[in-house]
Order: structure tokens, then sequence, then C-alpha cells
């Protein structure tokens, strides 16, 4: 089931995708009673997708990210081999998450701002040390996430949190999978494009198969340090290709059976 939160002409839903296409093109959005946590119940309520405006499909109450969970992205931005800096686990605050289509606000004292695409865990119910094996029995599905990077700032402060919790900062969308076995964990492309100055060019173009920590070693490692509760979100890491965006751009992050996300830059003005 694909899982989204919309804008309605009568407020605010969580509705399931039902038909239309794999990214959610032309499908109907059928509202759903409540939130989407244990069994689901669909009202008749429904509405064309085009009707709608997609929001972030969850709010989490922690984004718990990993860094440097791909090699070439550690020697990328840290020039260092990963057998020197292993991969590393931080938060984004719930006031960074915005939905697709919504503006990536950039003030302008947080310079060098970089994209980053990514696969994103959303989980399902509460849970604590996890094993391994049991991943799957905590996780509500997959979403992309843009972990959004301020460099001069992610370098100039030490640790990460200014330089990556700002508002706006974590883009996530369209919806979520619930379907988890049909997402291919371990070899699934995720791909970033950006059009500056009218001009689209891919800048990511990896693949999740060259992670660090696979899924199921995520899960267990990040429910080791937090409790997560339903709707958290667990970023599992960016792969090379990231590059500087600024006001005027758009970043669209492409993963297949997750659709795309696309949120246009801007400059932050109070």
């Amino acid at each position: 089931m694909r899982i989204a939160r919309i804008a309605h002409n009568e407020g605010l839903a969580f509705a399931a995708f039902e038909g239309g296409q794999p990214d959610g093109t032309g499908a109907t959005c059928r509202e759903i009673s409540g939130v989407p946590f244990g069994k689901i119940e669909l009202t008749n309520k429904s509405w064309p997708i085009e009707d709608v405006r997609l929001l972030a499909p969850i709010l989490p109450s922690k984004i718990v990210a990993v860094g440097r969970n791909y090699a070439d992205h550690v020697q990328e931005v840290f020039k260092k081999g990963a057998e020197h800096l292993p991969p590393t686990i931080f938060l984004k605050p719930p006031t960074a998450v915005v939905g697709p289509d919504a503006p990536i606000r950039i003030p302008e004292w947080a310079t060098n701002v970089e994209f980053e695409g990514e696969l994103a865990i959303v989980i399902g119910r509460p849970c604590k040390d996890v094993k391994r094996d049991d991943w799957k029995s905590v996780v509500m599905g997959f979403t992309i996430v843009n972990d959004v990077s301020s460099r001069d700032l992610q370098f100039a402060d030490g640790q990460w949190a200014r330089a990556k919790g700002l508002d706006s900062f974590c883009p996530l969308g369209p919806f979520i999978e619930t379907n988890v076995d049909s997402i291919e964990i371990d070899n699934l492309p995720i791909k970033a494009h950006l059009t500056h100055e009218g001009e689209t060019q891919t800048k990511q173009d990896s693949n999740s198969n060259q992670m660090i920590k696979s899924i199921p070693e995520i899960v267990a490692w990040v429910s080791s340090a937090f409790t997560l509760m339903p709707g958290d979100v667990i970023c599992t890491g960016s792969p090379a290709g990231t590059a500087e965006m600024v006001p005027g751009d758009t970043i669209e992050i492409e993963i297949p059976g997750l659709g795309r996300l696309s949120n246009p830059v801007q400059a932050y003005e109070q």
C-alpha cells in the first residue's frame, strides 16, 4: 500500500493511493480513518490526486540519520577512506521536515548547501533493541528523504545538528510504501537530478548495494541507542554525487517503487 498525507478541500488526512502509476500519477487518494498504524481502515471519502496537495507523508517525533554509510561519499566529503571514518548516527529535528514541492529555504549564513538523496525507513510501532532478523516487524515502510546539509556549517561546528537540522532541511515523500518486500533494499538505484539555470543534470547515480551498514543492521544499531516510536524516520545514508544547490534550483530524488521527491530551492527571508 502507498500511504500519503494530503491537504484537500475539507482539511488534512492520511490517504491510501488506489490505482494510478507506480509513482502515484493518476491515483485516487482514499481517506484513512485516523492514523496509519496498526490495522488500516479506509473511509468512503476519496479525491483524485490532481485535486489534493501532497504533504510530508509522516510527522516524526525524531529523524535518526546514518552518516558516512557509503564509502564513496565519505571520500567525496571528508577526503578520507571509510576505514578511518566509519558510519555514525546523528539527529535531525522534526521542524526540518517539509513535503513534496515545498521549498528548501537557505539562510544567507548557511553556505555551500548540498542535497543528499537517500532511502528512508519509517517505523511502525514502538521498539527498542530490535534484532537484525526482526527488522521487518517494526518497519511501516520506506520513503525518500533529502538530507540537506550546509557543508561549511558542518565543518565549522564540528558536529552536525545545525548544518543538517535547519528548517526545511529534511524533505520527505512523496509517499510511504508499506509493502517492504516490494522494495529491493539490497539492490535499489538512487538518483538525484539537479536543475540549475534551466539545465537538468543527474548528480547522484548509485545503488543501495554500496551501503556499508545494511537495512537490518541499521534498524538494530539505531534501536540499540534510541526507543523508536511510530512515525519515526531513519535516513540510511547518502551515496556520492552530492553537490551544491542555490536559490532558483530544483532538486529531485528518484528511487524505484518510491516515486520522485522534488523541491525548489529558495533564499530564506525573515
